[in-house]
């Protein structure tokens, strides 16, 4: 079965933009203007579900019906600063992750618990997010503690400044140590870390050169790690004069992070990936859109700003976002579990999640998950089947944690039928075609699913044809 994301949503009426708006599209102005909803774009259960998709793991039906009833700004506004103790919240589950962090396979576990738990779901969605970006492999690193102190560095600066998570990134020993540059002498300059940071951490490719990586390397000279812990060796650091991207000084690490930031490539680059994670990954955006919010990061560098913008905007709920990303197995997983109402053996999913692509605290390479058409072949797809046909049955590893039966009942439905259509609701928002929606319904009315079977056993194969479908792999 082929995961198309390159056609128009089908059923998604109020993505099917009007004239007006469709001329617009292109205008930055109107793109990154607040959305207003309209008799072209109106807010439904569509659209709080794509915004719940892009900015958490998936909600449950609680939570889509108080977005209906709350609107897209209040909704919003909640999914970018809850009322609930979060700094509560992560330091229990710090604690938590300290007093077991025995393997990067504990930490797995424990993340994706605090995921499906979270009150803040789009701090989790951003970690994530960096946690590709910053790439730094566990089985490398070969520290549990390194590892774990890596992520709740990521988680604390996700949704804050990149300058500040830059910097700390450049004295992060395990990254020092996956990047192989744990050892920087002044008569041997490692620029290991200097090539990452200029290419994979901030300006992409084609925006330095060799020396310029060479010169950056002589800057962070005196920085070691031994035996897990960062050093400065002052008469390790090469205090003569340097020349990087245009600049001459007597330069330290602190100066190299400093210009990097100053070179207008760095905001463009990241604001284009952060359009890619929560606008669209099927085509590059035209750099007039990306121009204005590339200006503005580039002031201070405020992540949750950048990112309230792009939640906010005309162009986030438009057709060129609606479905435009395919799933992650991390967001594919956890938007049944969500959706579910479950809590389900965490060390269990993340040995799955492994085995479709997403190894967590083990990013493959030092770009982190390619992602995209990537996460989907003829393997992963058979897998992902299999996850969610695991995660839904009555038995086995996840021990019937999830029940779309019961979750029917708790909210109102009395029969099969008004359960099969809650779930299409739940999962997809309605957005089915009809013939589609109709056939799948069918099986739900035949005399076998309504004789031989129980109601729990009918809708939990109903549920998992639904998350099986194309359109639950995207985004």
């Amino acid at each position: 079965m082929a995961v198309q994301i390159d056609k128009p949503p089908g059923q998604y009426q109020s993505g099917q933009a009007g004239p007006a708006a469709s001329e617009k599209l292109g205008d930055p102005g109107w793109a990154w203007a607040a959305y207003q909803p309209d008799a072209w774009q109106p807010w439904n259960l569509a659209q709080a579900g794509h915004l719940f998709r892009r900015a958490a793991f998936g909600a449950d039906w609680d939570q889509l019906q108080q977005a209906l009833s709350d609107g897209p700004q209040r909704t919003i506004d909640k999914l970018l600063r809850p009322q609930a103790n979060i700094a509560a919240f992560n330091r229990e589950h710090d604690e938590y992750e300290s007093s077991t962090a025995s393997s990067t396979d504990s930490l797995r576990a424990w993340w994706l618990r605090r995921i499906i738990q979270t009150p803040h779901p789009l701090l989790e969605k951003m970690t994530l997010f960096w946690h590709s970006h910053f790439a730094a492999n566990g089985a490398k690193v070969k520290n549990a503690r390194l590892m774990q102190r890596h992520v709740q560095l990521l988680r604390s600066q996700a949704l804050n400044s990149f300058r500040a998570l830059l910097k700390a990134i450049s004295r992060d020993p395990a990254v020092l140590i996956w990047l192989g540059a744990e050892a920087n002498r002044k008569a041997l300059p490692n620029e290991n870390f200097a090539r990452s940071l200029m290419e994979a951490f901030t300006l992409g490719a084609g925006h330095y050169t060799k020396k310029d990586v060479r010169e950056a390397a002589r800057a962070f000279t005196g920085w070691f790690v031994l035996r897990g812990q960062l050093r400065y060796i002052s008469r390790e650091h090469d205090g003569n004069v340097k020349q990087i991207l245009g600049q001459k000084g007597n330069f330290t690490s602190d100066d190299v992070v400093r210009i990097v930031l100053e070179q207008p490539a760095t905001s463009r680059t990241l604001v284009r990936k952060l359009y890619r994670w929560l606008i669209c990954e099927t085509a590059e955006p035209d750099p007039k859109l990306i121009a204005p919010l590339a200006q503005s990061f580039a002031k201070d560098y405020d992540v949750l700003k950048l990112v309230e913008t792009m939640l906010r905007s005309n162009l986030f709920f438009s057709r060129v976002a609606y479905r435009r990303r395919i799933k992650c197995p991390v967001e594919f997983a956890l938007g049944i579990v969500k959706g579910l109402e479950g809590v389900v053996s965490t060390t269990q999913l993340a040995q799955d999640l492994a085995d479709l692509g997403q190894n967590l605290y083990s990013p493959p390479t030092v770009k982190g998950w390619t992602g995209g058409r990537h996460w989907i072949n003829s393997a992963t797809l058979v897998r992902r089947h299999n996850l969610a046909m695991a995660l839904l049955r009555g038995s086995g590893p996840y021990a019937n944690k999830l029940n779309p039966w019961a979750v029917a009942k708790k909210h109102g439905c009395s029969t099969p039928e008004s359960a099969a259509r809650f779930l299409l609701d739940l999962f997809l928002q309605g957005d089915l075609g009809p013939d589609v929606r109709d056939a799948l319904l069918k099986k739900i009315q035949t005399p076998a699913a309504a004789d031989g079977d129980d109601p729990a056993g009918t809708l939990r194969r109903f549920a998992h044809e639904i998350v099986t479908l194309p359109d639950f792999h995207l985004a």
